[in-house]
């Protein structure tokens, strides 16, 4: 049986760490501020926003909650995040997606500042993750870097390693290929089109699936001691299973994560810690 990668306990050791920061900046004069927009009352987002406000507030980070009504104008949407903008307790700025169908999410993702991007969404971060600019401000989306941190602190080491990346998306699938690059690894991007996906799958030292289908990686896609992420999270007759047949992997992935348990709550970990690194940014 393979190594399960504990997302609960490594999650739990990078929020004690930020308290530590959360601590010292708190001296200097001022904790983080973040700030998360929710529009609508999607039961989802809803809960995902709650569960952010839980961390923020244990952490001792000055947490402000926005809900406004899912009828509300994109100008006046606009008009909420410009004010958030020129807030000077608000460090970070998170507009919870999906938004409705009258709103234009890109230009709301681009109308946070990009020094106040937590989420890592906005074009000038995305566009220096995939330049490869790593000396300047920069904040990459929250799953990807909690992949990052789930390989390297379970003792994997990702240089020279072959990795395989299932799913392009926008928020998980391209920003970890990146930084999965950065560190050094070889990369190969599979999706819908790719020809002997299975094959492909089966190479991989490092295996991301990030399909949103329910236990699409089979056992025989996974190679002998592979390191195995799985950032699915789907619900089959009211469980919540990957996207990676977990029982079949397991027997031959050197370490995997489990479903619910795994990247789950590293994405709000890493949240937390974009916005503490815009704090230290902004200063007091």
């Amino acid at each position: 049986m393979s190594k399960v990668i504990d997302g609960k306990k490594i999650s739990g050791e990078i929020k004690e760490e930020l308290k530590g920061k959360i601590k010292k900046l708190k001296e200097e004069g001022r904790v983080p501020g973040l700030a998360v927009v929710l529009v609508g009352d999607n039961p989802a987002s809803a809960t995902y926003v709650k569960m952010k406000d839980k961390t923020a507030t244990e952490l001792g980070i000055h947490s402000v909650k926005k809900n406004v009504e899912a009828d509300i104008t994109q100008d006046e949407l606009l008009d909420i995040i410009d004010n958030l903008n020129n807030d000077d307790k608000i460090d970070g700025i998170l507009v919870q997606l999906p938004l409705p169908d009258h709103i234009d999410e890109h230009e709301i993702i681009e109308a946070v500042h990009p020094g106040k991007d937590v989420d890592g969404f906005h074009p000038v971060n995305t566009g220096r993750l995939f330049s490869g600019q790593q000396d300047k401000l920069r904040f990459d989306p929250c799953t990807p870097l909690g992949i990052i941190e789930l390989i390297e602190r379970s003792g994997y080491d990702i240089e020279g390693k072959d990795a395989v990346v299932l799913g392009r998306s926008n928020i998980v699938g391209k920003p970890v290929a990146h930084l999965l690059i950065e560190k050094n690894a070889t990369i190969t991007i599979c999706h819908s089109r790719t020809r002997n996906l299975p094959e492909k799958a089966a190479s991989a030292d490092i295996l991301v699936a990030a399909v949103g289908r329910p236990e699409f990686v089979t056992g025989d896609m996974v190679k002998e001691g592979a390191c195995v992420i799985d950032v699915g999270i789907n619900r089959v007759d009211g469980e919540l299973v990957g996207d990676v047949d977990y029982e079949a992997a397991s027997q031959k992935a050197g370490a995997i994560t489990p479903v619910p348990g795994g990247v789950g709550p590293m994405t709000i970990a890493m949240l937390m810690s974009n916005t503490v690194k815009a704090r230290e940014h902004h200063g007091v």
